[in-house]
Order: C-alpha cells, then sequence, then structure tokens
C-alpha cells in the first residue's frame, strides 16, 4: 500500500532585508523536494508582509513575479485547525497540512517569531525552535550563551540605541575595551546588513548611528585578523558536522554585497587547514548548536587567527542560504549528500519532533 502524500508549506520571502535570498533559497529547496511522496505548497510573504499563497511556476518566485499570481492566505494559529485559510473573495477555504519549511532568513523569520507562530498552530516545522532562533539571532545574547561555554570569541561592547544620544559616553566606554579597527553591528540583522568598520572615533560615531537604524540593540567587537571559516551542522539530538569550508574575499570584510553579489569572494571546500584545526572546529560547532539547544539545521561560522592558529568564534546561523553560492548544501555536497537527499533528510528531521 503506498504512502499518502504528506503536504508541506514552503514559506518565502518575508519582510526582512534578506527578502531576495529568501526566494531563491526556497527555489532551491522546492527544486529538490521529491513530488512523489510531497504535496508542496508555495507560500510567500511580502516585503510588506502580505501572506499569499502561489501556484505557478517556481521560476516566477526568484524574479518575484510570484506575487501577481498569489492568493490571500493565511497560517491559522488554531491549533485544531493545523492548516492554511485560503481566500478567495467572501469565501474561505481550509488546506490541512502536515508540515511546514520555513525558508525566511532574517527578521520575523529567524528569529522564533514564525516559529512561535508553528508552535501555537501546533504543525512540525523544519529547523530550530523559538529559543535557540530567537539567541542565535541575537548576537549579543549569542554571545553572552558562548561565554559561559568558555569559547573563545572576540571582545565585545554592548551598546543602546537610547544610550547614542550622550555619545561621548558610549565611546569612552567602547574604546576603554577595544582597539581599533572595530566592527559595529547591529545585534538582530542578518547577511551583514548595517555592519561597518571603523578605524578611528569619526568612523566609531557614524558606524553606531547606522547600526542603530536597524536595531536598538548593538554590538562593537575587535577585529579579528585571520581566515573565515564555516561549519555546517545537521540532526536533532544526535547531531552532526560537515567539513570545513573558507570563504576568501577582496572586500573589506565579507558584507551583503560581497556574499551576494562580488565576484571576487568564493569559497575552498574543504579549507586547507591542519586535521587538527578541523576537528577542533567541528566539535565546537556542535558545542555551540547544543548549547543554543539547536535542532535540524545551523551553519557556525569561526575564524582561525592568522598568527596563533586559534579557533574563534564569530556566529551562528539558525537558516542558512539555499542558494548556488551557499555554503551550507555544499559542504555536505562534499561529504556525499546531494540537495535532494539533504532536504530529505531535514524534512524527516522534522517529523521526528513530533
Amino acid at each position: 500500500m503506498q504512502e499518502q502524500k504528506k503536504t508541506i508549506v514552503v514559506l518565502f520571502g518575508g519582510q526582512s532585508s534578506e527578502h531576495e535570498i529568501s526566494r531563491i533559497s526556497a527555489t532551491t529547496i522546492m527544486t529538490h523536494m521529491d513530488p512523489n511522496k510531497y504535496f508542496i505548497l508555495p507560500v510567500g510573504i511580502t516585503k510588506e508582509g502580505k501572506w499569499l499563497l502561489y501556484n505557478g511556476p517556481v521560476e516566477h518566485i526568484k524574479t518575484g513575479e510570484w506575487e501577481k499570481y498569489g492568493i490571500p492566505t493565511v497560517l491559522s494559529p488554531d491549533a485544531t485547525q493545523k492548516g492554511l485559510l485560503k481566500i478567495v473573495g467572501d469565501k474561505v477555504k481550509w488546506i490541512p497540512v502536515d508540515l511546514v519549511f520555513p525558508v525566511l532568513h532574517g527578521l520575523y523569520g529567524e528569529d522564533g517569531s514564525i516559529q512561535g507562530l508553528l508552535e501555537l498552530a501546533q504543525i512540525p516545522y523544519v529547523g530550530c525552535g523559538i529559543l535557540s532562533s530567537s539567541v542565535s539571532m541575537d548576537k549579543v545574547y549569542t554571545k553572552i550563551i558562548i561565554e559561559k561555554e568558555g569559547i573563545d570569541q572576540a571582545q565585545f561592547v554592548k551598546v543602546f540605541r537610547k544610550e547614542l544620544s550622550h555619545m561621548p559616553v558610549v565611546v569612552e566606554k567602547v574604546e576603554e575595551k577595544l582597539s581599533y579597527p572595530c566592527f559595529i553591528k547591529p545585534s538582530n540583522a542578518g547577511s551583514s546588513v548595517g555592519i561597518t568598520k571603523a578605524h578611528d572615533r569619526e568612523q566609531l560615531i557614524k558606524g553606531l548611528l547606522e547600526a542603530a537604524k536597524h536595531d536598538r540593540k548593538i554590538l562593537v567587537e575587535e577585529t579579528i585578523i585571520g581566515r573565515e571559516v564555516e561549519c555546517a551542522v545537521l540532526g536533532n539530538d544526535q547531531a552532526k558536522a560537515s567539513g570545513v569550508g573558507e570563504i576568501i574575499t577582496e572586500a573589506e570584510f565579507y558584507d551583503y554585497e560581497a556574499k551576494y553579489h562580488s565576484e571576487s569572494s568564493k569559497t575552498i571546500i574543504p579549507a586547507d587547514l591542519p586535521k587538527e584545526v578541523v576537528e577542533e572546529i567541528q566539535e565546537k560547532a556542535l558545542q555551540i548548536f547544543k548549547a543554543v539547544d539547536g535542532r535540524g539545521l545551523a551553519r557556525v561560522d569561526f575564524f582561525v587567527e592568522k598568527d596563533t592558529k586559534r579557533v574563534v568564534f564569530n556566529e551562528i546561523n539558525t537558516l542558512p542560504g539555499f542558494t548556488s553560492i551557499s555554503m551550507y548544501p555544499m559542504l555536505w555536497e562534499e561529504k556525499g549528500m546531494d540537495k535532494k537527499a539533504l532536504v530529505e533528510q531535514l524534512i524527516q528531521l522534522a517529523m521526528d519532533q513530533e
């Protein structure tokens, strides 16, 4: 007897600065889902926050044309419904849902918001839960957790937007602990949006004001000189770590432009590192994943310090990209798991959470 197909909603788009990247990631994931096992329901969220059920060529999701054909739809938080409510004129049609695959990067998608809605609805979903999503999205609180774990990371200063009305006091606080150059980051923005590098006091002030446009909480961090490397984690209680990949960029740091638009940026998999350094990165990636109560997937980023070869934690990303240049799927491909097998594994891990 053939097993009944499961209905999976793939959520994409969203109101964050990573809306376009989310659409590309969702296209990759949907084209690698098994249509013989699943009914795939693409549901896009516009930049304005409107939810639309889309039924058309997958390529239109990448280009943005999908919005013209979307039907107003909401995901019900009612746990007795467990599904979508499609709105056509004055009629509402209920569509039962077995699983949601959130492919929403950044705010309102990777920060626990959508995970909270899905918990209310009692619908299983791919990826990390509310706690791990929210603390991993918040750079300041991630650093507090990592500090407790005793893992090396860059020195940092936490600043709140309201403190910037007394800028000389903030500058003094930063300069007491850190030297130039230093990085200024919004605590809750993804894809390096709003991040600047300050070489002096004037640039620090400009950077603080820029970061404050994106978040009320700001992280000022020491500069680590070294190689940027990434490690993928996959699994629930018995999570495993991939090999290690390295990012090479000519930009001063790996910002949004360098990630997605620069031809000079490239990835090297596997990274040319001593075996013991690779093993240390893998061990720390798993330790960090466990510390934030991760499940499903995450990508953990580190620096390997230039002179000391010290492994320094940078950040954890609980919903890494699935674009053609994204490190997460490439790291598993290097281990022999292609995108189709990876997507299937993520779905099964989510089903196991039921």
